[in-house]
């Protein structure tokens, strides 16, 4: 068995009334203080950013994934060079995802040309109780994902946390067939944690696994998964399949029908949200930790982050530098933002960056957003450590 001291959570404050709390991880790799931004590093890199960038935004924690480190460069790879945060040369806490989004969204139509040029849509995902058989988005290989090949994927790359091997159903979703998967992710999830506890090791750290709710957005099936996945000895607890196409609210309510039955003793991570106002639901329904990959993807489109009231009405925490108003402008992105790109560069730089398509526009851009989310919630942090959410939330929200 793994050393069980390198894993452990504390709760620090929780708000007397509300869901609400501030909490620590420890792991091997350091202490993520929580509620925390949790960066997506999707294939060994935060796009367009190295690791001392990321360290300056006050990142905590990267997340990889175990579809793509599976594609390439491999987890035997990553393995030989001591894991990923030393492969990728962060040395911090990492995170991995069991792989099964990407099987389901990567993998799950693909044209087939026929001699004519004609194409047909063709499912290239064969899903069955013993596991996933799909074709790699790169080259068409086949490949068979089941939760035991999954949790030895990422037993190898060695990330401090890891999830169980699930099933991630579209949105919109029949109510039958969100049951169906909800029940295969339930038996995956079992055997999730038996392989998770199996020799071999390898690596000398504990890897704690968090086991992930399902159910869609149905409030039964929410309820079900989240008791069931609740009672079993996962280290922490995801909720998965609230950014698949739903609205807001069903992913707020995806986290409200889950929270009664969730443990108050294990950290929570909610997968895939990094929209300001989504961040103050999310920590205010109790959750821990979060990922997404917004930051960056707005950071190359030349979105960036800004703070009331620098916004406009329909998108007041957005800016778009490829506009024309910034030609000329010389403030900084945000004018509250501490960050390194906003103490040294103006909008009209990066705008020209932008529209002469120069590399800096996106690491830029990207390193502001990621800055941005971190500081907001370590200000969030504060706030609840000193009884002043509200009071914070309503300062941005209203």
């Amino acid at each position: 068995m793994q050393n069980a001291k390198d894993f452990k959570f504390e709760i620090i404050v929780k708000d007397k009334k509300a869901k609400i709390r501030v909490g620590k991880i420890t792991t091997a790799h350091g202490i993520i203080e929580t509620p925390a931004f949790v960066p997506v590093g999707t294939k060994g890199t935060v796009k367009g950013l190295t690791p001392q960038d990321l360290r300056e935004a006050e990142a905590q924690i990267l997340f990889g994934n175990t579809y793509h480190l599976h594609l390439r460069p491999g987890e035997d790879i990553v393995k030989k060079f001591g894991g990923l945060a030393k492969f990728m040369s962060w040395n911090g806490p990492t995170i991995t995802d069991s792989g099964g989004f990407q099987v389901f969204s990567l993998g799950q139509l693909k044209m087939k040309l026929t001699e004519e040029g004609e194409g047909t849509q063709v499912n290239v995902v064969n899903i069955k109780d013993e596991g996933v058989i799909f074709r790699s988005h790169i080259d068409g290989s086949k490949h068979l994902f089941t939760p035991e090949i999954s949790i030895e994927i990422q037993k190898k790359l060695g990330a401090d946390l890891i999830l169980a091997f699930d099933e991630c159903v579209p949105h919109p979703s029949t109510h039958e067939y969100t049951r169906e998967a909800m029940e295969r992710t339930h038996k995956w999830a079992l055997r999730s944690l038996t392989v998770s506890q199996r020799k071999p090791f390898y690596h000398p750290w504990r890897q704690a696994l968090y086991g992930i709710i399902q159910g869609g957005v149905y409030q039964d099936l929410r309820e079900k998964s989240a008791k069931f996945i609740s009672n079993l000895d996962f280290d922490g607890i995801a909720i998965g399949g609230v950014s698949v196409g739903e609205s807001k609210l069903e992913m707020r309510q995806a986290i409200d029908w889950s929270y009664p039955f969730l443990p108050e003793n294990k950290p929570r991570h909610l997968l895939g949200i990094g929209e300001i106002d989504d961040i103050f639901d999310v920590i205010e329904g109790g959750i821990d930790s979060f990922d997404c990959v917004i930051p960056t993807r707005f950071g190359r489109y030349g979105i960036v982050f800004v703070g009331p009231p620098e916004g406009n009405i329909k998108n007041r925490f957005r800016l778009d530098v490829n506009k024309t108003n910034c030609a000329r402008d010389k403030n900084p992105i945000s004018k509250e933002c501490l960050c390194y790109v906003c103490a040294n560069f103006t909008r009209a730089y990066i705008h020209h960056l932008f529209r002469a398509q120069e590399l800096l526009a996106y690491r830029l851009a990207s390193y502001h957003n990621i800055f941005f989310i971190n500081n907001l919630v370590k200000k969030i942090r504060e706030s609840i450590l000193e009884d002043k959410f509200q009071r914070f939330k309503r300062a941005w929200l209203e």
